[in-house]
């Protein structure tokens, strides 16, 4: 199993939006993924515009479908047009307990 997760750092000024449209995403991939078993959206107690995104798959080739779904190409082209993202940082892993 295949480990993705994200450190997002949010527009201030866009938070309420990265939440409905990665809310949206996340819904989509358990939805009609079959090689998506997790997709969790976490939102840092600290700072308010920090989110850590886990999202788990069969294999490599199930995360590079993913990349290639309507909702996924949907969900970058609105982080671009409405300047959502300042900063993310990815971890790519091999899930080897759990």
């Amino acid at each position: 199993m295949i480990s993705l997760i994200i450190k997002v750092t949010v527009n201030p000024e866009r938070v309420d939006d990265f939440v409905k449209y990665i809310t949206e995403e996340a819904a989509d991939c358990i939805a009609n993924e079959p090689g998506c078993r997790q997709f969790t959206i976490s939102k840092s107690v600290d700072e308010p515009n920090i989110f850590t995104l886990a999202e788990f798959y069969d294999d490599m080739a199930a995360l590079e479908a993913h990349r290639l779904t309507p909702h996924f190409l949907l969900f970058q082209e609105r982080v671009e047009k409405y300047n959502l993202v300042l900063d993310r940082e990815r971890v790519l892993g091999e899930v080897i307990h759990g």
